[in-house]
């Protein structure tokens, strides 16, 4: 079961952990019970995340006399008795000197750049209690989408814990990128027939956006919503579900309400199953035979074990969704189904699927899967691909990507209660300071100038520079955690994550990694720094002209690699084989330190976005402003910043963008 419990740690909890999404592995449809920690099961002890285990309010906790304190073995902090008044404060200055993000400008915006770096959410800094950091203040997982055939136009969303906790954010620019407006997602309340048939269903939280334009200007949003139920609140509710939103002819300045669902379970006494990681694609292309088709692919985690990725498809401009489709269908691929019951096949653990589409209207799906046999101390995984011919109706057998190794155990490198039963991207020598949940996984994109080339990155930390010959060894998975273990983890010029690339010319019916080891496969990570420092969080997309661009995090910059701190890149190629790569951010951002457990900040969202049209627009999570605290004194407010533990000053996480040329060589 170790591999089983790897697919599930890893793939399912690592992201909505940091939103603060609670998993529903409850069997049946209703658990007659609020499902807290006295509900688990032997299995579910094994797969659940300490951290999880402290949202449900499962232990208590000693207050950390410093801001962020909030153990995440424990439950503290977040949801528990708030923290005693912190040590390390430092006065801020006085109003001229407080940060850009906090001081408004006067068109009542909280404006900021860092060079040519663009603040995207015009918010102003929450002044949040420490014990509360990131939880009324925080910026990640950024998307954004530029309109194809009015390219002034782009609308961006994210992960936005404005309002006192996560909800589905939305930006938009009329200039390319060059200024930003907030816009308002209307998600407090959907309708409630499909809820106990009540006029309304009103959610505590959401997140997991994504982002897409039609061919008639019309711009979409995908949210996912849902109750944290008993343990992290007094209301047991359990019930999520996927909503769209289309900002009709607005470009992004207002959105559709309600939501038009997905998918979406009821689940008012908790239980039931964990709907997780939905994405948006729509068809953009004016000559294909699904024109302005909106697709939605995620993964379900059900209370027998598996993990299938499903698709469901509009064909009305997302007013209304069919039936669900299986995209993970059986293959030979899938050779080691856990023990674990096989109600769709063989292929019953999968996680991060994304949707794209190609200029002659095939749908495609890349996504992870854990589902291949390994022997020994070797613990790789493998990207899968399936494809549709008929707009989204059904797919074909999957066909193997590539193989890939996920990036290593946090606590097994970083020190105990680093992040417990998370992997991370640990820097090099002795400082431990970058603890934030990290995976690699894929994103895809089709060329619009050679539709039969399609193209899918990802992430592995086993690849051309990293591999056995210069001590990164593949050293089994954690008894404890499931997670990945390597040598050569914390030594510099071993291990290091890269981006790695691969091809089919053939409309995605073989691709260049299907029988290349990955020791051996294209990097888009080609200079010679990037040879001996980790990337990650890649996105991929093709320019207008055809050229593929990716945006990333980088640590070849400066001291990256061996303090934690890390950058921003984009890498271009006309021939997907020679990249050039160029710098986006303008300065080294540090490690983030809101959604702050013991030894740093465990949340930085799980994917980047990108768009490209002529020139391209990244966007990432920023951690470069400085967070904001009342100082603890009993005269009149003031604000003071804060040190964490880890000897970081306490940092916001904010969406960042650019406006850069595709690089080329």
């Amino acid at each position: 079961m170790p591999k089983l419990r790897r697919a599930l740690l890893l793939s399912s909890a690592i992201a909505l952990a940091g939103a603060g999404l609670v998993p529903l592995l409850t069997s049946g449809p209703a658990a007659a019970t609020p499902f807290n920690v006295k509900h688990l099961n032997k299995i579910q002890r094994r797969l659940i995340s300490a951290e999880l285990i402290g949202e449900l309010g499962g232990t208590s906790m000693t207050p950390n006399s410093r801001p962020g304190g909030g153990d995440p073995d424990s439950g503290g902090g977040v949801d528990g008795a708030p923290d005693t008044p912190p040590a390390d404060f430092a006065y801020a200055g006085g109003a001229n000197s407080v940060p850009s993000s906090f001081r408004p400008t006067r068109t009542g915006t909280c404006s900021s750049r860092h060079g040519d770096n663009v603040k995207v959410n015009q918010n102003c800094l929450n002044v949040s209690d420490p014990d509360l950091q990131g939880r009324g203040q925080a910026n990640n997982e950024t998307f954004i989408a530029q309109d194809r055939y009015r390219p002034d136009h782009l609308v961006a969303s994210d992960n936005d814990y404005l309002r006192g906790d996560g909800t589905c954010g939305a930006a938009y620019s009329f200039d390319r990128g060059r200024s930003w407006h907030d816009s308002t997602v209307p998600n407090g309340f959907t309708r409630g027939d499909l809820f106990g048939g009540n006029a309304r269903q009103y959610w505590q939280a959401g997140g997991d956006t994504s982002v897409a334009w039609d061919t008639r200007g019309n711009a979409y949003l995908s949210c996912q919503v849902f109750n944290r139920g008993a343990g992290a609140s007094s209301n047991p509710d359990q019930s999520s579900g996927f909503f769209v939103y289309r900002s009709t002819g607005n470009d992004g300045a207002s959105w559709s309400f309600p939501g038009r669902p997905v998918t979406a379970f009821f689940q008012p006494d908790g239980g039931g199953v964990l709907e997780d990681k939905q994405l948006l694609a729509v068809d953009a292309s004016k000559s294909s035979p699904y024109r302005d088709r909106v697709y939605v692919t995620w993964t379900e985690f059900a209370a027998d074990g598996t993990g299938y990725i499903w698709e469901s498809y509009s064909s009305d401009y997302g007013q209304t969704f069919g039936p669900r489709v299986l995209v993970s269908r059986e293959s030979a691929l899938c050779s080691n189904s856990f023990g674990v019951p096989t109600p769709q096949g063989p292929c019953n653990e999968n996680q991060f699927s994304q949707p794209f589409t190609g200029s002659d209207g095939s749908l495609y799906v890349a996504y992870a899967n854990f589902n291949n046999t390994v022997s020994g101390t070797d613990n790789r995984n493998q990207i899968l691909l399936a494809k549709s011919s008929d707009g989204g109706q059904s797919f074909g057998t999957p066909v193997k990507v590539s193989d890939y190794y996920d990036l290593p155990e946090c606590d097994a490198y970083q020190g105990d209660g680093a992040d417990p039963g998370r992997s991370c991207v640990p820097e090099k020598g002795s400082s431990t300071k970058s603890v934030f949940r990290a995976v690699n996984y894929p994103s895809g994109a089709a060329n619009p100038r050679r539709p039969s080339q399609v193209v899918v990155t990802f992430g592995s930390y086993v690849n051309r520079h990293s591999n056995e010959s210069n001590g990164c060894v593949p050293d089994g998975i954690s008894p404890d955690s499931g997670a990945d273990l390597y040598t050569g983890v914390k030594t510099p010029g071993a291990c290091n994550n890269d981006i790695v690339v691969s091809v089919s010319n053939d409309g995605g019916k073989t691709f260049t990694g299907t029988s290349t080891d990955v020791r051996a496969e294209t990097t888009v990570t080609q200079t010679r720094r990037q040879a001996t420092t980790d990337q990650w969080f890649q996105w991929a997309a093709f320019s207008n002209r055809g050229e593929l661009a990716v945006d990333y995090y980088d640590r070849q910059y400066g001291d990256d690699e061996t303090t934690g701190y890390s950058d921003f890149s984009i890498s271009g190629s006309r021939d997907a084989s020679t990249f050039a790569t160029d710098r986006v951010t303008s300065s080294s951002m540090p490690p983030p330190t809101e959604f702050p457990g013991a030894k740093g900040g465990q949340f930085w969202g799980d994917y980047v976005g990108l768009a490209v049209t002529d020139e391209a627009h990244p966007v990432w999570s920023d951690t470069r402003s400085l967070d904001l605290f009342t100082c603890p004194s009993s005269g009149p407010p003031r604000l003071c910043t804060g040190v964490e533990d880890n000897g970081l000053v306490a940092n916001d996480e904010d969406m960042y963008t650019a406006t850069v040329a595709v690089p080329r060589r």
